[in-house]
């Protein structure tokens, strides 16, 4: 009887791991990044932003995501966000264009007024060539102490249309920076894909600079995350180009 349990319970595990290898890594440019729920009235953005994976097992070699996207926020607590372009790349087929997204920030607190800033992330992703839509939504958190900016996210995307699947999965992410100058602000970053079983940490770095003789700032962030535990890809590198002007 000890014997049976034994294989049984060696049986399940390892198909949990084919199972869960399977299934995970299969994320989004939109989900290695940490949003802000501040919102600036009248700013405009125009960005670009992606990953790439680096590990040679076969669920991972190859996979590589990227988006643009153009943003204005109307007022001082709605941004809305329009994703022109979103290409994808999964392990073992070519890289195309998979759909559009419109992207809405909304600020619920004004900065400073209560223990930490409150926003709501809400979108829809409508996908190139037919299949289900994709909701997303959810609270963005994030409180300033001195020189040190911390971030939360807490995610839900939910498929709508017909072949949905019938649950919502859960994401979450946290970012954390240090100012050192305004141009340079290095930190850490973690993301948690609960469904996929797939947990990243690791360093980035990011900063602002202005736009000589004009309005606008250039925003950069770099990094690279670390798979956590084995279902989740061994090294992500991150990168992001934002141009923010009035």
């Amino acid at each position: 009887m000890a014997v049976h349990s034994r294989f049984s319970c060696g049986t399940h595990l390892t198909l949990l791991a084919v199972v869960t290898l399977a299934g995970a890594g299969r994320a989004h440019a939109d989900d290695f990044i940490v949003y802000s729920p501040h919102v600036i009235a009248t700013q405009s953005e125009v960005e670009l932003r992606g990953f790439d994976v680096s590990d040679g097992r076969g669920d991972y070699h190859g996979e590589r995501a990227a988006e643009l996207s153009v943003a204005h926020a109307f007022t001082s607590w709605w941004k809305p966000e329009l994703y022109l372009a979103e290409y994808e790349k999964q392990p073992g087929t070519g890289g195309k264009l998979v759909g559009y997204e419109f992207e809405n920030t909304f600020q619920l607190t004004e900065p400073g007024r209560y223990w930490a800033d409150f926003g709501l992330l809400a979108s829809y992703g409508h996908p190139k060539g037919g299949g289900p839509g994709e909701l997303e939504f959810g609270p963005l958190i994030e409180k300033t102490v001195g020189r040190f900016d911390h971030r939360v996210n807490l995610i839900w995307e939910k498929q709508v249309g017909a072949g949905a699947a019938p649950r919502a999965e859960f994401r979450y992410s946290y970012a954390g920076t240090y100012a050192v100058s305004g141009a340079f602000r290095p930190g850490v970053e973690a993301y948690g894909r609960p469904d996929d079983h797939a947990y990243q940490a690791g360093p980035i770095v990011t900063g602002e600079w202005h736009v000589p003789h004009g309005s606008g700032n250039l925003e950069y962030r770099f990094g690279l995350l670390l798979g956590i535990n084995p279902a989740a890809p061994r090294r992500t590198w991150l990168a992001q180009l934002e141009y923010e002007f009035f």
